[in-house]
């Protein structure tokens, strides 16, 4: 008799525990490329999430970047989709429109407030939210002081006409180069400068606002303020440029410096730093969101949405910068956590660039054309490059070189 109740007791006690164990509910998030550099951050991330919500299982899945979205398709037609998976801002808008991902709305709530307005911005299609915002960067300047000294420079610009201006004054000064903007992805400056590309399915950037623009750089480029070779210089080289005394300053990401702490030491010495200006767009540029999406068909959506509101949430944000020591938070609460805004009066430039991009990342834009737009991207973006390179390295009109590229888009896009 006693060992029947034993069993029967047993019996309940393993029934309990089997019940409780179908009430889990496994939440697998996909991210790129972060494993294992960053496994410390997604474990403790993942035992955080657990113990606060009893019968929800995150489990973190790392992989490479291309791997993502053909992996993503074929879960969705299995009917097994993760509950979240990383995306950049691109894709959301490309899936959005595919119907492969959910709309996040309903599970916002007053945390849609706590993201920065350029993250939800970025991640908006059709009026509806698709992502939740996550990590994210701005270009800073970052400027040899001795050099912009010799120049007479006393004031990082409050404009990017004082920009240009400056510019000019550094390299007729100094014989030196001023800096090497990033000029391959032209579309992003013409949206900086707040002007349109396309309207009513028409290439419009051939305006005289748009050929005024792109003169400007023209004009920097004929005055030596930026290199030859301009349009080669990617993060790596405009970082060997700046360390080697070749430009006065580097208009970069705010993690280049640390390249120039540990590979030039007395250049860092002499180095300060100031937020990137804004122009018409009212906009940060070097901005590139990363976020996290809720695809069609995963089981729970509404836990799949508690999990990326932990992920997004100011503390994991917080957190995740601190680990990269590259990134910055979409949440505007995060971007005033003391690990950043106490570089503000730091003689280190490291700790002041932190400070300086943390302030811009409220503007901070995804500045690309949405995919889909364009018929023929990749063709119709070299087109335009090739047009505004031979415009500003001199070998043809501005508002010519212009005129042919909004040519070319028209003819694709009216088919």
């Amino acid at each position: 008799m006693k060992l029947n109740k034993m069993l029967t007791v047993g019996a309940v006690v393993f029934g309990f525990a089997a019940l409780h164990a179908q009430a889990d509910t496994e939440l697998e998030f996909w991210t790129m490329n972060l494993a294992p550099k960053f496994n410390d951050y997604f474990n403790k991330a993942v035992t955080d999430f657990n113990k606060a919500n009893p019968g929800l299982t995150a489990k973190w899945v790392d992989m490479n970047w291309d791997q993502i979205e053909p992996k993503l398709i074929a879960s969705i037609a299995a009917g097994s989709p993760p509950a979240l998976v990383n995306f950049n801002v691109p894709w959301v808008h490309a899936h959005a429109q595919a119907g492969d991902i959910l709309p996040i709305d309903q599970y916002l709530g007053a945390a849609k407030g706590s993201y920065s307005v350029g993250a939800l911005k970025d991640v908006t299609v059709n009026g509806k939210v698709y992502a939740f915002p996550w990590y994210n960067s701005v270009s800073i300047i970052a400027y040899n002081k001795d050099l912009l000294a010799k120049a007479g420079v006393k004031a990082a610009p409050a404009s990017f006409d004082q920009f240009v201006a400056d510019g000019k004054q550094i390299t007729a000064k100094t014989g030196v180069p001023a800096y090497a903007p990033k000029l391959g992805n032209f579309v992003g400056w013409f949206y900086y400068a707040g002007l349109p590309v396309i309207e009513g399915n028409k290439a419009v950037f051939n305006s005289p606002k748009h050929v005024a623009f792109v003169q400007k750089f023209a004009d920097l480029y004929k005055a030596g303020v930026m290199p030859k070779d301009v349009f080669k210089v990617e993060f790596e080289q405009e970082i060997a440029a700046y360390n080697s005394g070749k430009i006065a300053m580097m208009t970069t990401a705010p993690q280049a410096l640390k390249r120039t702490e540990t590979d030039a030491k007395a250049v860092y010495a002499k180095t300060g730093v100031a937020a990137f200006p804004t122009d018409a767009g009212k906009m940060a540029f070097g901005a590139w969101l990363m976020d996290f999406v809720v695809p069609k068909g995963t089981k729970d959506p509404a836990a799949a949405a508690k999990l990326g509101l932990f992920l997004t949430g100011d503390a994991q944000q917080v957190a995740f910068s601190k680990a990269t020591e590259t990134t910055f938070p979409s949440t505007k609460k995060g971007n005033l956590d003391p690990y950043f805004q106490s570089g503000a009066k730091s003689a280190d430039p490291v700790e002041q660039g932190r400070a300086v991009a943390a302030k811009s990342m409220d503007k901070a834009v995804t500045l690309t054309i949405p995919p889909g737009v364009l018929p023929d991207e990749a063709a119709m973006t070299k087109k335009l490059q090739d047009e505004i390179q031979d415009a500003i390295e001199g070998r043809k009109p501005v508002k010519a070189a212009l005129d042919e590229a909004v040519a070319a888009w028209n003819e694709k896009l009216a088919k």
